[in-house]
């Protein structure tokens, strides 16, 4: 369940300008310490500490491919006393590919591909692999982004109540992210995530966040999140994850540098 990432356009019309290009390649890093991995407004560390970091190799045409990773537990995790279920994941790893461009100076674009993985044994949320591919597209206008995802076969494991796939679940979200000057930085966050024929399971997350920009050292970073997600245990809800409440309310803190 990776940040906002963009990812690989789709079509053979791409091939040629990768080959065309001379400009060189860029190759970055980046690694992030927080005190909870949350995603969607969803935790995925059952409240505690993570640590994340990827790669990206962008061409100066548009066209990059990346991989990502944070260590995770909601696969796992168990109410204190409850029996194993046998079940053995704590990384999560996506892939990506993508394309971005601009329309005008002000508008900018990304479609693509990402996919999510969940290496480990035993893995079941209950119903399906958590494994997910998502397609999606994004319009940018200055600091003012608008995404949509849509997923190709069950999302993370996500079935409808008669067992079959969550094929076209989808997520809406626009997110705003203001540069104040002196690398200070304001956030904004809301998204809606459907879950294809499971109502229960669909729901609207929202963030606010502050970072700051600490030159030679890094980015600090203060977000809160919130959701409306059905995760009450004592009625045995839908994010209600192993005894976890996992679409409660949270303040996250991170530190994050790239290279």
């Amino acid at each position: 369940m990776r940040k906002t990432l963009i990812a690989l356009s789709v079509g053979a019309a791409l091939a040629t300008p990768i080959l065309a290009s001379a400009d060189e390649p860029a190759l970055s890093a980046n690694v992030t310490l927080g005190s909870e991995y949350i995603y969607r407004g969803i935790a995925q560390t059952r409240g505690n500490p993570t640590i994340q970091g990827g790669f990206d190799y962008a061409l100066s045409n548009g066209i990059y491919v990346g991989t990502w990773g944070s260590n995770i537990s909601w696969l796992t995790d168990q109410t204190p006393g409850a029996a194993s279920t046998g079940a053995s994941a704590s990384m999560e790893w996506d892939v990506y590919g993508g394309y971005k461009g601009n329309i005008s100076s002000d508008l900018g674009y990304d479609v693509g591909v990402l996919t999510y993985n969940y290496p480990g044994d035993n893995l079941s949320t209950g119903n399906a692999k958590p494994d997910t591919i998502e397609f999606y597209g994004a319009l940018s206008y200055k600091w003012l982004t608008a995404k949509y995802s849509v997923t190709t076969g069950s999302l993370f494991g996500w079935t409808k109540p008669d067992g079959s796939k969550t094929s076209g679940s989808s997520y809406l979200d626009l997110t705003g992210t203001y540069d104040m000057g002196s690398g200070l930085s304001l956030s904004a966050h809301v998204g809606h995530q459907t879950v294809s024929g499971y109502s229960d399971a669909s729901y609207t997350d929202y963030s606010l966040g502050v970072s700051k920009d600490i030159a030679k050292m890094g980015t600090f970073g203060l977000k809160l999140t919130g959701t409306d997600a059905k995760d009450n245990c004592a009625a045995g809800e839908a994010y209600c994850f192993f005894g976890y409440e996992a679409g409660k309310s949270a303040a996250i803190l991170t530190f994050s540098k790239s290279f």
